[in-house]
């Protein structure tokens, strides 16, 4: 099947996102503000304001800003257990986001309200079980992520090639595949397993235009294999580069720590302290697996080209059924 990197494309999340790839940018905590998200839709993907790590006044802010910045659809992650989601909730009406990622929690909740005011609802999952629960919900999409993924991650530690096939199985609405995704191999992969579309966080985070710091963008890109970990399980699943921070996760863990004494460990603001502000020694540094296979800093134009063009190559190879 012979392709070419300008050719049309178009399949039901091009679709429902009014998009020209297939490529959706994480919306990452401390990463993922309106520079990144402009940069992201403006090629071509769908670029996603990160909600987890904004006050109701700085969502409004990088929403406005985004918005000036491109014209092309833009979308908001939320998480569900975020403190403030009615005032988030109320600011993304107000401003006519078209679409909306939701996370860390039950779908049913905002998913009737959102979609009466005429917005694209996605949820994240990381089961079958789940991915069935946002249809009945009455989503729009959801996106499956792998255990491979930076963030929160689900306790089944269900690998994305695992994952993919299996969720595919059990819903008919569109399925956008995440975690372990960074290259255009990686999503011509998950496509042949039933994806119809990727989402990449670590990826973006090594971006000029992420609002992570730069120390933190280094410690990705000079990442090896086994430099992450799985942890605080026994609070919400995690997937940490080691640093000192990690070391004492792991000390408390082994010495079967309760969720409370690990709840008193990772403190406040340990994820901004290490992926915002740059200690990447105290700090809480999230971010997946595939770090290891990222090895610079491009802009996230680039990028999406990029993985764009490998998708096409890769589709093209004689080697490819």
């Amino acid at each position: 099947m012979e392709q070419n990197n300008n050719r049309e494309f178009e399949n039901r999340i091009t679709k429902l996102f009014g998009i020209k790839y297939p490529i959706i940018q994480g919306g990452m905590i401390w990463a993922a503000g309106w520079r990144l998200a402009a940069a992201v839709s403006n090629a071509g993907g769908l670029g996603i304001i990160g909600a987890g790590s904004m006050y109701p006044e700085v969502l409004k802010e990088h929403i406005k800003k985004c918005k000036a910045a491109t014209n092309k659809p833009i979308a908001v992650n939320l998480p569900l257990l975020y403190p403030s989601i009615e005032e988030h909730v109320a600011t993304i009406i107000e401003e006519k986001v078209p679409i909306v990622f939701t996370s860390a929690g039950n779908p049913k909740t905002w998913t009737a309200h959102l979609r009466a005011h005429g917005i694209v609802v996605v949820h994240v999952v990381s089961s079958a079980k789940f991915a069935l629960k946002s249809q009945d919900a009455g989503v729009d999409a959801v996106v499956a992520e792998g255990f491979e993924a930076g963030g929160h991650n689900g306790r089944e530690e269900t690998t994305t090639l695992c994952l993919i096939p299996a969720v595919r199985a059990a819903i008919n609405i569109p399925l956008i595949a995440a975690g372990g995704i960074a290259t255009g191999r990686g999503m011509m992969a998950v496509m042949v397993l039933g994806a119809e579309g990727v989402q990449m966080g670590s990826r973006f985070v090594c971006t000029p235009e992420a609002s992570s710091h730069d120390a933190f963008k280094q410690a990705v890109v000079t990442a090896n294999e086994g430099d992450t970990m799985l942890s605080l399980k026994k609070l919400t699943p995690v997937r940490l580069i080691k640093n000192e921070f990690y070391a004492k996760v792991a000390a408390a863990e082994n010495n079967c720590a309760t969720p409370e004494e690990l709840n008193t460990l990772l403190g406040r603001g340990r994820a901004k302290l290490g992926m915002f502000e740059g200690n990447m020694a105290e700090g809480e540094l999230e971010i997946g697996q595939v770090s290891s296979i990222i090895s610079d800093i491009t802009p996230a134009a680039d990028v999406v080209a990029l993985v764009w063009k490998e998708f096409n190559i890769a589709c093209s190879s004689p080697f490819t059924l």
